[in-house]
């Protein structure tokens, strides 16, 4: 009767090539590198999708601050307040145009390199033209 040693020893373990060996670091390597890659596609896509939400959000509140002012609930001139507002969202006015009591403005936030931009139209809808 053989020994426990023995009837076990050599049997059911893989031999590897001396060419394997070392194949899991590098495969955690490449695997690294291609989340890596991955991260720097997304990240800079998630940024801008951001500001772009953010311009679209100056945008409303500058035309909202604006209309307010055209409506003579607030003194003052509907594209300074508007632009005021703009900035301090970190958004430039590009364009502002007031037709009675609607005014309608566009904004733009520069991220990255890109220039994302965004309009919004306020006003009370009696004073709408449909």
């Amino acid at each position: 009767m053989k020994s426990e040693s023995t009837r076990f020893s050599g049997r059911g373990r893989r031999r590897r090539a001396r060419g394997e060996r070392g194949s899991g670091s590098i495969l955690a390597v490449v695997i690294v590198a291609a989340m890596f890659g991955v991260l720097t596609i997304f990240i800079p896509l998630y940024a801008v999708l951001g500001a772009k939400r953010a311009a679209a959000a100056a945008a409303d509140s500058a035309a909202l601050a604006a209309a307010t002012v055209a409506a003579g609930i607030v003194p003052g001139v509907p594209c300074a307040a508007a632009a005021s507002l703009a900035a301090a969202q970190g958004a430039s006015l590009t364009h502002c145009e007031s037709d009675g009591m609607v005014v309608t403005v566009g904004v733009h936030i520069g991220i990255l390199g890109f220039d994302i931009a965004a309009a919004a139209t306020a006003g009370p809808d009696f004073a709408r033209k449909y």
